[in-house]
């Protein structure tokens, strides 16, 4: 109302395709619309019967009065409010004319007193329109409905500044193409892990401070550009080696049987929770008579340079004691099924005396060890740019490998309950993270954040 009072602004009667026509293009001024000179009192009168639900849809628009010969034409009298006759999924029937986003932005900032909108570059010549709305209305009347109208603090009105998209290799950033994904069911919602979203981020283990060491290390720019998908996991793999405590699971369980222990040997071992920071603490890992290792530690017949477990070889178990395979079992297909082991008791924090053990394994308690789901992320797309114009379908360069399920993993007991860490090292095996959405009591889920190493470095 104030607008029109101030003659800024008037209605008009131009349909939609009328007001195409004399807007003009590019290249050619616009034409001043016959409603232009309208007087206020007849304009006031308009568009209280618009907003009482007199008209139909199109009749009549709320335009601003500004300079249709402008050569920026967001500026040659752009549209203010909109009749739709029409139920809102919010305010059902309550309203009949409807602002449009240019005309809300800038007032929204306004109310909620933001002093600076930052905005994506296809923005930059909404700018003008932004301040001259806000310039043209009573700056009283917008500190009244602010938020902090009656806090005492000085008032300013808010400003617009553009800056590039921030685009990464590996992905796509595009809103729509995103829904796409999702309705189609490529993803399973806006918060897949592999999706390029905060919730999906969050989910899959990237931390609030990686992420803005990513931003603060690429930095805002006002030209295009693509920035490596290697830049952000640089950023998370910095992240969790220092602040991730480590914890073992087995993600391809064998099971190994210790047969110099008792069958109910259980012992508690001390291991730091990260070997850089003693801040950290330490946890308690039980040992026991049965242990699972990793079925790729173990190989019958080793390429050359295999440092693990082997036939009648030895390999240190990590925070633990050194173990020697004395016999393997397998099952009538000829599939190792377990191997029996014997252990070294005087190794526990010492070197074997007279011989030197090369591997270091991981290993989980079969006894006190906790079964879980595993899920391997890894990027979504093989190829670098999946939004480029000679890619017709972006499907036929999906990573088939982006998520790989393994059903029967063991973690030690420190990974769960109370007083467990959200973000861990799993030895060996990468970043792991907790899913709070599909674990339950029964089948806890552990998502992979990022591997321990590029894979993808060329």
């Amino acid at each position: 109302m104030q607008l029109i009072e101030k003659g800024l602004a008037y209605v008009d009667s131009l349909s939609a395709e009328q007001a195409r026509e004399y807007r003009g293009t590019l290249t050619e001024p616009g034409t001043d619309s016959p409603d232009r000179n309208r007087a206020i009192d007849e304009s006031l009168d308009l568009f209280v019967r618009m907003r009482a639900g007199e008209f139909k849809d199109g009749s009549y628009s709320l335009r601003a009065k500004i300079n249709m010969a402008s050569p920026n034409v967001n500026m040659r009298d752009p549209i203010l409010y909109r009749i739709r006759q029409t139920t809102h999924h919010q305010t059902g029937d309550q309203w009949c004319i409807y602002p449009t986003y240019d005309y809300t932005h800038c007032i929204s900032d306004a109310i909620e007193n933001i002093t600076h909108s930052l905005c994506t570059l296809e923005f930059e010549d909404h700018r003008p329109l932004y301040d001259w709305i806000l310039n043209s209305l009573d700056l009283g009347s917008l500190q009244s409905v602010s938020e902090l109208g009656s806090e005492g603090i000085k008032y300013v009105l808010p400003e617009q500044t553009e800056f590039a998209k921030l685009k990464l290799t590996y992905t796509m950033m595009g809103k729509r193409n995103l829904k796409e994904m999702v309705d189609a069911g490529v993803v399973q919602g806006w918060d897949d892990p592999r999706m390029p979203t905060l919730a999906g981020m969050r989910r899959r283990g990237f931390t609030p401070a990686s992420i803005r060491n990513f931003c603060e290390s690429v930095g805002v720019s006002r030209s295009e550009s693509v920035v490596d998908m290697s830049m952000l996991e640089h950023a998370i793999r910095d992240d969790l080696d220092k602040n991730a405590p480590r914890a073992m699971c087995v993600l391809s369980p064998l099971r190994i049987v210790l047969e110099n222990l008792d069958p109910d040997h259980s012992e508690l071992l001390s291991l730091q929770n990260h070997p850089k920071d003693e801040m950290m603490g330490r946890r308690d890992v039980p040992f026991t008579r049965d242990i699972f290792i990793d079925r790729g530690d173990f190989e019958e017949d080793p390429p050359t340079g295999f440092k693990r477990l082997v036939p009648g070889g030895e390999v240190r178990l990590r925070g633990s004691y050194v173990i020697k395979c004395d016999e393997v079992i397998k099952d009538a297909q000829g599939e190792i099924t377990e191997l029996k082991c014997s252990v070294d008791k005087d190794t526990l924090g010492k070197k074997p005396e007279g011989r030197k053990v090369k591997g270091v394994i991981h290993w989980v308690s079969a006894t006190a060890g906790i079964p879980v789901k595993v899920r391997l992320y890894d990027r979504l797309f093989n190829e670098k740019n999946p939004e480029s114009k000679i890619i017709k379908d972006y499907r036929q360069c999906l990573n088939p490998s982006s998520l790989v399920e393994l059903m029967e993993c063991v973690v030690e007991p420190s990974a769960l309950g109370v007083g467990a860490f959200s973000n861990f090292q799993f030895e060996r095996e990468g970043y792991f993270c907790i899913d709070t959405i599909d674990s339950t009591e029964e089948t806890p889920v552990f998502n992979r954040t990022i591997t321990l190493r590029d894979s993808w470095a060329e």
